[in-house]
């Protein structure tokens, strides 16, 4: 039997989501998580971490997730980003339907706690549209 992950709303302006998901997973550190235990998503444009390990390549970036001892960047519908104990979702941008539709498969990537960082009212109503 899969426990259904805690979700957390994290209210940020599409332009500041980036920023909120940094900030909350600085305070899963603070509160004992560990760097391996962190999966970011990004709905719109890469996180900068993303996009400057992409710079190296397609194959050291994906080692990086494999090897899970650091939090992973990756953009939502990456299917190959394997799940976490905790996902953090930074809805920067991109098409409602696109989000409605990551929001499911974060969930189920996320083993205990699901953070989204976005607009609280476009959050909720896909949320309740498509969980």
């Amino acid at each position: 039997m899969s426990t259904t992950p805690q979700i957390q709303l994290i209210p940020a302006s599409e332009q500041g989501a980036l920023d909120a998901a940094d900030e909350a997973v600085d305070l899963l550190f603070d509160s004992g998580r560990a760097p391996g235990e962190v999966l970011v998503l990004t709905t719109g444009d890469p996180h900068p971490w993303a996009a400057h390990e992409l710079s190296f390549g397609e194959a050291s970036y994906w080692a990086q997730h494999d090897a899970g001892d650091d939090v992973f960047y990756a953009a939502a519908d990456a299917g190959r980003a394997s799940g976490r104990p905790v996902v953090v979702v930074a809805v920067n941008g991109g098409a409602d339907d696109a989000v409605a539709q990551l929001l499911p498969k974060a969930m189920s990537r996320a083993g205990v706690l699901l953070i989204v960082c976005g607009d609280p009212q476009r959050i909720n109503s896909m949320l309740t549209a498509g969980v």
